[in-house]
């Protein structure tokens, strides 16, 4: 018998009040873009506007609603983490002002902090509705350099 393995994350699912806008925070500010092949599945009220990475891999199924207190009720979930590569780290590390970040109190950020791990580097930040957030690079050493 064939040993059952998973490829990868398909999506995460995510409760905002405003499913559009949602869609163009995360356009904003990650460069996901809503997926048109699914885009159906939005004219549904309780279905998914479902937004994506370019090569479409990492997706969110944004769904209307109200998203939990990220700090007390999240079941489990406690934060999305996108990985780059270490041009991509240091250019959203550098234009962190211009995305429309928030800080965990929801503090509007101007500049990131990078926390590095060693082997990898990583900077968090919230959504507009609180959903914890991380962008981090395992091309930590050119990052680094270039920070």
């Amino acid at each position: 018998m064939a040993r059952f393995r998973v490829d990868s994350i398909d999506h995460v699912e995510l409760f905002v009040p405003d499913r559009r806008a949602a869609a163009e925070w995360y356009s904003r500010a990650l460069g996901l873009e809503i997926c048109s092949d699914f885009e159906f599945w939005a004219d549904d009220a309780g279905g998914p506007l479902m937004i994506a990475t370019a090569d479409g891999r990492t997706k969110l199924a944004l769904f209307t609603g109200t998203p939990c207190d990220s700090q007390s009720d999240s079941a489990g979930f406690r934060r999305v983490a996108f990985r780059v590569d270490g041009d991509g780290f240091v250019a959203f590390v550098q234009s962190a002002g211009e995305r429309g970040l928030r800080d965990a109190d929801g503090g509007a950020l101007s500049a990131l902090k990078v926390v590095d791990h060693q082997s990898a580097l990583s900077v968090y930040f919230r959504d507009p509705w609180g959903h914890a957030l991380e962008v981090t690079t395992y091309d930590a050493a050119s990052a680094r350099s270039a920070l």
